[in-house]
């Protein structure tokens, strides 16, 4: 099994469960004194650097959402099943909106609220986390059943152009 992050550690959450996850703005270098992850989860609109560690990138441009909200739902779930046992790390330019939105999705996988879970990130992780409206709904709708397409709870307007459209 892998050694854990400490808790105490800039950036690292402490979910419900006790799972522990660090977010990280990538602007920033890499903590000298802290662990590499294990597994990463880059939320760029870009391809990430190369890292020494197993990645995912999840296409997500700033102050937007994920290009591909299936896609996002089984990278998230997946990094929240391994950090059980891993050091998982979410990270996106600044870390604050994206990897707060992403922090947020796995607080709601460890069974917070939707609507309590971007107040639970802000408390324990950064004051500033889910910087933008279509962010917080994102979470709000991320544990809701999937639609035809396998998005959870989005019609696919929403944080781009043009209106949501009403809900069935």
């Amino acid at each position: 099994m892998t050694v854990a992050w400490d808790e105490r550690d800039a950036g690292v959450l402490r979910l419900p469960s006790g799972r522990l996850v660090r977010g990280r703005g990538l602007r920033r270098p890499l903590p000298a004194d802290s662990p590499v992850p294990t597994y990463g989860v880059y939320l760029l609109g870009k391809p990430p650097p190369e890292v020494p560690w197993q990645a995912r990138w999840l296409r997500w441009p700033d102050f937007r959402l994920p290009a591909d909200r299936a896609e996002a739902h089984t990278v998230l779930t997946e990094a929240w099943h391994r950090s059980l046992t891993e050091r998982v790390e979410l990270a996106c330019g600044g870390g604050r909106g994206r990897t707060g939105t992403a922090l947020a999705c796995l607080a709601v996988l460890d069974g917070v609220p939707p609507g309590e879970a971007v107040s639970y990130v802000r408390a324990h992780y950064d004051r500033h986390a889910v910087e933008t409206p279509w962010q917080r709904r994102y979470v709000l709708r991320f544990g809701a059943p999937a639609d035809e397409s396998g998005a959870e709870g989005w019609s696919g307007t929403e944080g781009r152009s043009g209106p949501p459209r009403p809900e069935a």
